[in-house]
């Protein structure tokens, strides 16, 4: 073999081992981008989850924690304008009017409002709660009777027996507290009241 051919052959073979050199490097480069690709991509994930966790801690943290919800009802900061609805309760007990009074579901401070409150005495329910939400009078009177019984709440709500209710002046039959409270609906509840009228109209006033 001559000279000639052998120093070809070298040089080829340097070539073929230069051009595996570099073929090798691109691999590690590639690898070492995927690895670093690989690295952002979970890290956004980390990023993505506390803040999507963070949301879901924030929604369910209530906004004044002395006022934890009640039969799934929150005392939000704000109002729900999603979902906004008015309903009157009449209450009579032994005959004579109970009045409903204002600020019932309404922190002392003002720093949150119940789905369910009242505004003035005049018996008005403002319902504002997240859409899909279904509403009771069980859930109004337990905001009342539980968080703010210094108001007036009446004992004889608590009974079982003795009352007769009325929705839209029509009678109700089985427990009053599954009444629901929808757009303007006119409740009457008559305990130990059999002369008590029950109401078939309302000056909602604009409501």
């Amino acid at each position: 073999m001559s000279k000639q051919t052998t120093h070809q052959r070298s040089r080829q073979e340097r070539r073929r081992e230069e051009q595996q050199r570099r073929e090798e490097e691109r691999r590690r480069a590639a690898r070492r981008k995927g690895i670093t690709t690989a690295g952002i991509v979970a890290a956004a994930v980390l990023v993505v989850a506390a803040l999507v966790y963070f949301a879901i801690v924030q929604a369910q943290a209530p906004a004044n924690a002395a006022y934890p919800a009640i039969d799934g009802v929150s005392c939000d900061s704000g109002e729900h304008g999603d979902f906004h609805i008015h309903a009157h309760v009449s209450i009579y007990i032994d005959g004579k009017p109970v009045t409903i009074p204002a600020q019932v579901g309404i922190a002392s401070d003002s720093s949150c409002l119940d789905w369910l409150h009242t505004h003035t005495s005049d018996g008005v329910i403002h319902i504002e709660a997240p859409n899909g939400f279904s509403i009771t009078l069980k859930n109004f009177l337990d905001i009342w009777g539980k968080r703010f019984p210094q108001l007036n709440y009446p004992s004889q709500l608590s009974d079982a027996t003795g009352w007769q209710a009325y929705v839209n002046g029509k009678p109700f039959t089985g427990d009053f507290r599954t009444i629901p409270l929808q757009a303007h609906t006119l409740i009457t509840l008559a305990y130990n009241s059999p002369g008590a009228q029950p109401n078939t109209t309302f000056d909602w006033n604009g409501l």
